[in-house]
C-alpha cells in the first residue's frame, strides 16, 4: 500500500461546533461557508471572525480548510465577492470553492495566490471540461456525482496536475450535479443560492387531467408517493475501487446535519481509509463495523449511487417514504473530564436520566457502554432527569472520556 497515496478526507462544518467535530473525528480538511455565498445558507455557517478562529483550530491539528462560494452570482453579488475573498485570503483559507465562471474570475483576479477547487455543481461531468477548469488556474475539480467508476478512471488518465474530489457519503439530489429550478419554481427558494426547500423530499400524488380524481397507481401507500425522493449515498464499502480510479479527495456531504452525525461519519470513513492502508482483509473484516456506526446515525436508505454497474440509476429513489431512520438516538456530548474524580461533564441534546444505558464514542474510534448509576446538574445537586436542551449534567464513567466523546442511546 505504500506506493498507493492516502486520499483526502473532507468534511462537512456546517459551523464552528461541527468544524471541531470533523477536525477531532478524523478530517484531512473541512469545508465550510460564509454567511453568504454559500450553498446552504440555512446552516448557521461561519461570519468571518468565526472563519478565523476555525482556521486557527484546524490548521494546529494539520487539517486544511475551504471556503464555499459556489452560488450562480447575480450583477448585485460582484462587490461584496471581492470583499470576501479579500477577507478569507488573509485568514490563510486553503481554498475556495466556485462554479459559477464570473466568481472564478473575480477570485483569481482579486486574490491570485488563492486556491481554487471546482464545485460539483459546476457539472464535472467528462475529462476536456477537467482539462479546461485546469488550465484556467483550478487545483481541484469535484466531480458530478452522475459519474460512474470507469469514467472517473478516464478522467483521472487524461487529467494529470489537477486533484480529483468525489462524493462518498450523504443526502442524494435529484437534479442534475444540483441544479435544481423546483425550489424556485414552488417556493420562490432559489437552490442554486444556497436556499433550497428541499421540494424533492415532499409527498406527491399524480393523476392524468382529464380524470380529476382518479389516481394512477403508482403510490406506495395512502399518502401518496415520494416520486423524487433520492437514497443516501454510502459508499464506505467501496473505497479500493474509488482509489483505483484515482479520486484525490473523498467528500461527506452534511453541513446541514447535527455534530453528532458529523463526529460519527466522519469517524467511520476515517477507521475505513486507515484500516484498508494498514490491511485491506482488515478492512474488508471490519465493514459491517463501519456500516454498525453509519446505520446509528440519521440516514434514509443507503444507495451506491452511480458509480456501480456503469452510472445505472437503478433502486437510487425511495418511493414510499422521505422519513430518517436510526439505530441509535444523540443524547449529549462531552464538555469536560476530571480524572482525579472521574467525572464528566456533559451537554445535554436529549433526555437524560438516571439509569440510562449509554454507548459512548471517542474520536480515536473506541466505544464502550457506560450505565448513568447518578446524574448531577451543573451545581452539583442530585436529578433524576435531564430534560431542557443543552442542559449541563456531570455523573461518573467507568473509563476515561475525553472532549467531544458523543453519547448516545441505543
Amino acid at each position: 500500500m505504500n506506493s498507493i497515496k492516502k486520499p483526502e478526507l473532507l468534511a462537512p462544518a456546517g459551523d464552528p461546533e461541527k468544524l471541531k467535530a470533523s477536525v477531532l473525528y478524523g478530517a484531512d480538511a473541512v469545508y465550510i461557508g460564509g454567511l453568504k455565498y454559500g450553498l446552504r445558507a440555512n446552516a448557521k455557517n461561519f461570519t468571518v471572525e468565526e472563519i478565523k478562529e476555525g482556521v486557527e483550530f484546524a490548521h494546529e491539528k494539520g487539517v486544511k480548510v475551504y471556503v464555499t462560494a459556489n452560488v450562480y452570482a447575480r450583477n448585485g453579488d460582484i462587490g461584496g465577492l471581492k470583499k470576501f475573498f479579500t477577507e478569507i485570503y488573509e485568514l490563510r483559507v486553503d481554498a475556495v470553492i466556485i462554479s459559477d465562471p464570473g466568481v472564478f474570475a473575480v477570485a483569481a483576479e482579486t486574490v491570485p495566490d488563492i486556491k481554487i477547487h471546482i464545485s460539483t455543481q459546476a457539472n464535472n461531468t467528462n475529462y476536456r471540461t477537467v482539462q479546461f477548469w485546469r488550465e484556467h488556474g483550478a487545483s481541484r475539480v469535484a466531480l458530478a456525482r452522475e459519474l460512474p467508476l470507469e469514467e472517473i478512471t478516464e478522467i483521472r488518465r487524461r487529467t494529470p496536475g489537477v486533484e480529483l474530489e468525489a462524493f462518498v457519503h450523504g443526502a442524494m439530489c435529484v437534479s442534475y450535479s444540483g441544479r435544481c429550478l423546483l425550489s424556485d419554481w414552488l417556493t420562490g427558494r432559489g437552490a442554486n443560492r444556497g436556499d433550497c426547500s428541499q421540494p424533492c423530499r415532499w409527498e406527491y400524488y399524480i393523476n392524468e387531467k382529464t380524470r380529476p380524481g382518479e389516481y394512477m397507481p403508482i403510490h406506495e401507500d395512502e399518502r401518496g408517493t415520494y416520486l423524487l425522493n433520492s437514497k443516501d449515498l454510502c459508499m464506505i464499502g467501496h473505497i479500493p475501487e474509488l482509489i483505483a480510479a484515482g479520486v484525490d479527495s473523498l467528500k461527506i456531504e452534511g453541513r446541514m446535519k447535527s455534530v453528532y452525525y458529523t463526529a460519527a461519519v466522519v469517524g467511520a470513513y476515517r477507521r475505513a481509509i486507515d484500516d484498508y492502508f494498514t490491511d485491506p482483509g482488515l478492512y474488508r473484516a471490519k465493514l459491517k463495523y463501519y456500516l454498525d456506526e453509519l446505520n446509528k446515525t440519521s440516514h434514509r436508505e443507503f444507495t451506491t449511487g452511480f458509480y456501480l454497474n456503469g452510472g445505472s440509476a437503478k433502486n437510487m429513489q425511495s418511493y414510499d417514504s422521505n422519513e430518517y431512520a436510526s439505530e441509535a438516538r444523540f443524547v449529549g456530548l462531552v464538555i469536560n473530564y476530571d480524572p482525579n474524580t472521574r467525572f464528566a461533564t456533559v451537554e445535554q441534546r436529549n433526555k437524560i436520566s438516571s439509569g440510562d444505558v449509554l454507548e459512548i464514542i471517542t474520536p480515536t474510534g473506541e466505544r464502550f457502554t457506560q450505565v448513568v448509576t447518578e446524574l448531577y446538574n451543573e451545581s452539583g445537586e442530585p436529578i433524576a432527569d435531564a430534560p431542557h436542551p443543552r442542559q449541563t449534567v456531570k455523573f461518573k464513567t467507568d473509563k476515561p472520556v475525553r472532549y467531544f466523546c458523543m453519547l448516545r442511546k441505543i
